[in-house]
């Protein structure tokens, strides 16, 4: 997927901002990709031949309280908040949002380890194997 696109600041900055009517901190802080990420998750698509972006959102869980849901997307819910980070379609359920608003999820590569890692300012504790967090 090595196509490149020229888009416009005014395009850049409409296919990120928040829909009306929001408030407080999800007005200002977008969940995005990281470039790594949106190319994996790109790649990834491409491979399946099918889904639009990417899912996130969060359940109750863990022993810290809360734990992350990502899955790709083939269509998007009538509820769903979307962004566009790298190129890539990111959608976020509402209930989730406050949750999520500044998130950035990151792919990461490190010797035979890799996969997603979601690094959000709203997280105020985790759990020691990593697989909660409460905010």
């Amino acid at each position: 997927m090595a196509a490149c696109s020229t888009t416009s600041p005014e395009a850049a900055a409409k296919a990120q901002a928040a829909p009306a009517g929001w408030q407080g901190v999800e007005r200002s802080l977008p969940v995005t990709l990281s470039e790594a990420a949106a190319n994996h998750i790109a790649k990834f698509i491409a491979k399946r031949g099918k889904g639009i972006g990417i899912r996130l959102g969060v359940r109750t869980s863990g022993c810290s309280g809360m734990a992350y849901k990502l899955e790709f997307a083939d269509a998007p819910n009538p509820e769903d908040i979307e962004f566009v980070s790298h190129g890539v379609k990111v959608l976020v359920d509402p209930k989730s949002l406050p949750y999520l608003a500044g998130t950035e999820l990151d792919y990461t590569k490190e010797g035979l380890s890799e996969g997603f890692k979601f690094n959000n300012p709203n997280v105020k504790d985790a759990c020691g194997c990593g697989e909660s967090f409460n905010v």
